[in-house]
């Protein structure tokens, strides 16, 4: 009888104590149409080599239970864009992106406070290129309008190291400092309003 009683009671205290389930997330889709990244990097040191990738898949995750918004962009690095032609030849080789190998570049942030998609603030997370993946940390600008990535997009920017990624030529005429960028929207249907 004791130990009946005793069983009851453990199985009331386990069930008390069992974490509650978590909060539904909500999974938006980037609006491909009007999301792009971009990147520039210096020649000597004083001429700038800028570039546009505009093929920008991916997606935000929304848990506004718990006020936490996460971003997966995914960068389709054959499509890039430059003033010369013989740039993008040259960008595309395995000398920098390697795009035969690696067609993919991806960054996926680290859960943040969804608060920050409208005040601005830091983006840390994972930045993949080349095959190679490295922590890094964006600074988004903050938002001018109420309707964060729907009338104005979420942008974010910072610097890599082309040597973290395996891209090692030209050291003596080209910069090791990438800067990176990106411009996100979604559908209106799919709109991300951030919280106060």
């Amino acid at each position: 009888m004791l130990a009946s009683a005793c069983l009851t009671g453990l199985i009331a205290l386990a069930a008390t104590a069992a974490p509650a389930p978590a909060a539904e997330s909500e999974i938006l889709q980037l609006d491909n149409a009007h999301s792009s990244a971009a990147f520039s990097v210096k020649v000597l040191w004083m001429f700038a080599v800028d570039g546009q990738f505009n093929t920008v898949h991916g997606a935000v995750t929304i848990n506004r239970a718990r006020g936490e918004v996460s971003v997966d962009a995914r960068i389709d690095a054959a499509a890039v864009t430059m003033r010369r032609h013989s740039a993008i030849s040259w960008v595309k080789s395995n000398e920098f992106f390697d795009v035969e190998r690696f067609p993919e570049i991806r960054f996926h942030s680290n859960v943040f406070p969804l608060a920050r998609l409208q005040r601005g603030g830091e983006l840390p997370g994972s930045l993949t290129m080349r095959g190679i993946t490295q922590a890094v940390v964006f600074e988004m600008k903050p938002s001018l309008c109420k309707r964060v990535a729907i009338d104005c997009p979420v942008e974010a920017a910072g610097t890599v190291r082309r040597s973290d990624f395996g891209m090692h030529s030209r050291r003596a005429t080209l910069s090791d400092k990438v800067e990176l960028s990106f411009s996100i929207r979604m559908s209106e249907s799919e709109q991300v309003a951030a919280e106060s």
